[in-house]
């Protein structure tokens, strides 16, 4: 690690407070020089730090640049994010995450992105991801469970985003079966997981989970149809969340929830969150659209439909591709 990261590792790690030159020239094994200079570089790359006299220099709270180095030094998980690459752009990052997997990367590898060009979601929708607005994480992950648990990847993530999230801000978040985050009744996170399965095809090789939020204010970003049914965490609570922080916070939490899939105990918070239990809603599966009253979530993190029939369907995420409320 050159002066500059190491510099700004250490900033983040006093979390806020000032750190004196000569204390950091000391910890870094430069001259107090070579320390101003360090510092000037990082502001000129657009990371906003105060220098005092006789107080030294800290990373200031209002400062939006994602970096590794400010990532994670408020990590908590063995393996998720400890191999973590940010890019300032790039087209998705499932799809960066999916390049890496051909290199056999470690399970828990990475990449973040301050924006997409092609940003996506399911069944091949686009997913806004301007420059400086959002959170844009996908990670690899190659589970020891069997098969029959990677339809409930997503919705553990999504449990994992809506308390991060909460964590940061205060507000109440909640989760549209089976991947988008809500606050008061507009989208702030979708998440899309991709699947890649072994030779035989009855074990789950490595998966993909990729996860947008809309972290600052998208009032200037995002066109007046698309404002109707998004929002951001800024937005909705005037909270400006450091993006940083928030990227290690979800990752913290999403390595738990990973780890309650077998046993299926995140499914208790899931169905707290889930906004369409109780409503009449629509759903399109296969070429057919149904209507029906939403009963809840069953242990396979199906969407459980009552038709007017009386006819109970349960509803996997790959055969329901939109489901609302009706109104």
């Amino acid at each position: 690690m050159n002066v500059k990261n190491e510099l700004l590792s250490t900033l983040a790690e006093s979390d806020g407070d000032f750190i004196s030159g000569a204390a950091l020239a000391e910890k870094l094994g430069v001259s107090r020089n070579a320390v101003w200079k360090a510092v000037k570089a990082l502001e000129a790359e657009g990371f906003s730090i105060s220098s005092v006299t006789s107080k030294g220099y800290k990373l200031n709270k209002n400062n939006n640049r994602l970096s590794a180095e400010l990532i994670s030094p408020f990590l908590r998980t063995k393996t998720i994010g400890r191999t973590l690459k940010v890019f300032d752009e790039v087209d998705s990052t499932n799809n960066v995450v999916r390049e890496l997997e051909t290199e056999k990367s470690p399970s828990g590898t990475t990449a973040v992105a301050d924006r997409q060009t092609a940003g996506r979601g399911r069944i091949g929708r686009k997913f806004e991801s301007p420059s400086g607005k959002g959170l844009y994480v996908s990670v690899l992950v190659r589970p020891n469970f069997g098969l029959e648990f990677a339809p409930m990847i997503t919705a553990a993530a999504a449990c994992a985003a809506a308390e991060a999230v909460e964590a940061l801000c205060g507000g109440k978040v909640m989760i549209k079966w089976v991947n988008d985050l809500y606050m008061n009744g507009k989208k702030i996170c979708g998440i899309l997981t991709e699947a890649s399965l072994g030779l035989e095809m009855r074990v789950l090789d490595c998966a993909t989970i990729g996860i947008g939020i809309n972290v600052r204010s998208i009032a200037d970003s995002f066109d007046e149809e698309l404002k109707k049914t998004a929002t951001s965490i800024e937005d909705e609570t005037g909270v400006a969340v450091n993006r940083n922080k928030l990227c290690a916070e979800l990752l913290n939490r999403l390595e738990i929830y990973l780890g309650k899939i077998e046993d299926r105990s995140f499914l208790l918070q899931y169905r707290e969150r889930e906004m369409l239990t109780g409503n009449i809603i629509s759903a399109h599966v296969g070429e057919d659209t149904i209507v029906g009253e939403a009963l809840g979530i069953d242990d396979n993190a199906n969407l459980v439909v009552q038709l007017p029939s009386g006819e109970i369907r349960n509803l996997n995420s790959g055969e329901a591709n939109l489901c609302r409320i009706k109104a």
